[in-house]
């Protein structure tokens, strides 16, 4: 059953820059890199250790889709937006691999908002995250344009 829109959630309204939010972890491990590569990144350094030796990953790498697919579910556990987490743009990189046994865990802070002049019930909030293994090394950063709901105001009374 779907939670109701803004219950226990944070609106524009009430997030401010510099707000930081930390998510759990989610520890990755060798099946699931192989599941996810067999059906969306299916190349031999996300699918066999000793294929993957030779290339420039010296071993079995998690794909980089998989990182933003966990980095993700992260994210919609941890900044809990009223209306959820709505994408309007991003920037994505993976400065280092994500391997078997990484313990994830995103970090993310409020970087810009801005107010919607031409949609009052809106606004737009870029939020920087990084993926995090856990010895501290980043794994994947996203700077990410958000379309975020406001409270709405008090109704007008007819004159």
């Amino acid at each position: 059953m779907a939670e109701p829109v803004g219950e226990g959630k944070l609106y524009l309204d009430d997030l401010h820059v510099g707000q930081a939010f930390v998510s759990e972890v989610h520890v990755l491990d060798e099946d699931q890199i192989k599941a996810f590569a067999r059906q969306f990144d299916p190349q031999p350094f996300h699918l066999d250790d000793a294929a993957a030796k030779p290339t420039i990953f010296a071993g079995l790498a998690a794909s980089g889709w998989h990182t933003a697919a966990i980095t993700m579910k992260l994210l919609v556990e941890s900044v809990p937006l009223a209306g959820g987490i709505i994408g309007g743009g991003s920037e994505i990189a993976w400065p280092k691999p994500a391997r078997p046994g990484d313990a994830l865990r995103v970090e993310s802070k409020v970087a810009e908002i801005t107010p919607s002049r031409s949609r009052p019930d809106r606004g737009m909030v870029v939020m920087r995250s990084e993926t995090l293994n856990q010895n501290g090394e980043v794994v994947q950063t996203l700077t990410a344009k958000l379309v975020v709901a406001r409270r709405a105001g008090p109704k007008s009374e007819p004159a």
